[in-house]
């Protein structure tokens, strides 16, 4: 995936400290501690130019969110509409790849996590980069709490029918999957990203699915 650089972005994330957090690894552990009320924690990874997350943090004031994405060029954008939201105590955007996760969060310090529009990464050889690979789930598993579920969205069928297989055959229980989300009628708690709004307006159907860890007994 090529990206645009956008000038000046990397100094524009480092002047927010207040939303990006730059000291992501001396708070594992103590992620509370960076907002106004301790409630559970949430994290999108891959969040893109963020108008998911922060709609999630507008519509759920009792809940904790972090936004995380790799790319300067992509964070500043997201960072960009934080500020434009206005204050937001219940969201911070964290700059880090996904394969660190690990490293920044505690076992149990996640209460769930949210996977939308993610990089279908088509080749067969790319397979451990989609982050619905068995790789990534391992550390979903890690983080989150043992009642916590992925929620994951996309337009590219090949991308859910990945993820459908790769979670069932990591051993995870499905709980809700829809292969036309938009055709459902009680849709008041969904919240669009940017490409679920561009595609749906297209009638391309969006798939969603919802999945927990099994426990052991």
């Amino acid at each position: 995936m090529r990206l645009r650089k956008v000038k000046g972005a990397a100094e524009t994330i480092a002047a927010h400290p207040n939303i990006v957090v730059q000291n992501e690894k001396e708070l594992k552990g103590n992620w509370q501690s960076v907002f106004e009320k301790e409630q559970p924690l949430y994290i999108e990874v891959g969040m893109g130019k963020g108008q998911f997350v922060i709609g999630m943090a507008q519509k759920n004031p009792h809940l904790n969110f972090i936004g995380i994405e790799k790319f300067d060029s992509v964070m500043v954008r997201a960072l960009e509409k934080v500020i434009e939201a206005g204050e937001l105590p219940n969201l911070k955007l964290l700059k880090i790849d996904a394969d660190e996760l690990t490293e920044i969060f505690e076992e149990n310090e996640v209460a769930g996590v949210y996977l939308n529009f993610s990089d279908p990464w088509p080749k067969p050889r790319h397979a451990k980069r989609r982050l619905t690979h068995e790789n990534f789930l391992k550390l979903y598993q890690t983080i989150m709490k043992e009642d916590g579920a992925i929620r994951f969205k996309t337009d590219n069928r090949l991308l859910f029918e990945y993820s459908l297989a790769s979670l069932s055959q990591y051993g995870m229980i499905l709980q809700d999957v829809a292969l036309d989300l938009h055709k459902r009628e009680d849709l008041e708690w969904n919240v669009m990203t940017e490409y679920e709004q561009k595609f749906s307006a297209k009638g391309q159907p969006i798939y969603r699915l919802e999945a927990v860890f099994a426990q052991e007994k």
